[in-house]
């Protein structure tokens, strides 16, 4: 299968092994792009767009990465701190006094406030409904008292962080978005897409293999009660319909290409987007321990990145991810339409590192 773009010569392995990843895709394709040192050396995409595999995945592709959205609408909050119209130890209850569940804002951000599941069973409906999903969150009894422990909020980060932004702002998060973050620093990522923007729109495939993931019997119960209720973020039919793509599920339905997702973080490694002072806060691990909803080995959560010894940053269900290697001095992206484990970003991120003198992943 024919790979497009470019990489700067000495970095062909790195082509070599992202053509390997797409030619061995059976739904659709993927996209790759690395910024190091302060030029781009990758950008890469290869494969279909649609399902039925007749139209090709080209350069303005836009695709669904999951949670490597949640970046970005911290990036909106962190925004509004760099202003002084949010405070990061400032209650949750002063922007949205509805909200039951004591909280800060840092505390939200960071992935440490247990509103991560519904106590009860919800029609398909509430997951595109903003108003009515952010009632039932206001109401919610949370997981565990906040500070207290980390758990990812899978599907309702978006909600928990873009409420604070409307709430204070006046403009949902998408719109605060594109034209406050993604607009001024030329990333083409959005959340909540317009009519012009559908058709650029790439089909998620082998949907499938999610559900095998969530319901592996190794798995937290917690993440089954997190990622199905309310219903349809893992069904095809769902994400790929048009009032998904266009609703706001910030969380999990940003849409972008390779070269945005990279270019927020090689913005944020050359302290574009945040104050100096904020972005290292941003990126310093503000708790940490076993995930509650995630499970595995003892993780850290920054203001909306997930930290660790080499940088920062975001994978998603699926096998997307972005990434900010402080060590390296990268970004980088690797987003796709075929769902699956990230050993497929790995190989072609451990290339790279090869490139540039690194041990791997």
């Amino acid at each position: 299968m024919t790979v497009h773009g470019r990489v700067v010569p000495g970095f062909e392995a790195v082509q070599d092994a992202f053509a390997e990843v797409v030619r061995a895709q059976r739904g659709t394709g993927a996209a790759s792009a690395i910024w190091h040192d302060g030029r781009w050396v990758v950008d890469l995409w290869g494969g279909h767009a649609d399902a039925d595999r007749t139209r090709p995945w080209d350069r303005d592709s836009i695709v669904m990465p999951y949670s490597v959205s949640k970046p970005f609408v911290a990036l909106a909050a962190l925004t509004m701190v760099d202003r002084g119209l949010l405070e990061l130890d400032a209650p949750v209850q002063r922007y949205w006094p509805e909200l039951l569940t004591e909280a800060t804002v840092r505390q939200v951000l960071s992935h440490q406030v247990g509103l991560v599941a519904l106590a009860e069973p919800a029609p398909a409906s509430l997951l595109l409904d903003w108003t009515g999903l952010c009632g039932r969150l206001a109401a919610e009894g949370a997981r565990w008292p906040s500070g207290t422990a980390i758990g990812e909020s899978a599907l309702f980060y978006g909600h928990l962080v873009g409420e604070l932004v409307r709430r204070v702002d006046g403009r949902d998060v998408g719109t605060y978005l594109r034209a406050e973050v993604c607009g001024p620093a030329e990333l083409d990522f959005t959340i909540g897409l317009a009519s012009g923007e559908l058709a650029r729109v790439v089909d998620l495939t082998g949907l499938g293999v999610l559900a095998e993931q969530v319901e592996d019997p190794g798995a937290p119960d917690l993440l089954r009660r997190a990622l199905l209720n309310p219903p349809g973020a893992m069904d095809g039919d769902v994400v790929n319909s048009e009032a998904f793509r266009r609703a706001l599920v910030p969380a999990i339905n940003g849409h972008g290409t390779a070269r945005a997702v990279a270019g927020l973080y090689a913005s944020l490694l050359q302290g574009r987007l945040l104050s100096p002072a904020l972005r290292e806060e941003a990126v310093r691990p503000q708790a940490s321990g076993v995930d509650r909803v995630m499970g595995g080995e003892p993780r850290s959560w920054g203001l909306g990145f997930a930290v660790d010894a080499d940088g920062f940053g975001m994978g998603g269900i699926g096998g997307s991810v972005g990434w900010a290697s402080t060590e390296g001095r990268y970004a980088y992206a690797f987003v796709t339409g075929s769902m699956g484990t990230h050993e497929r970003s790995d190989l072609v991120e451990n290339a790279f590192r090869a490139v540039i003198g690194l041990p791997p992943l």
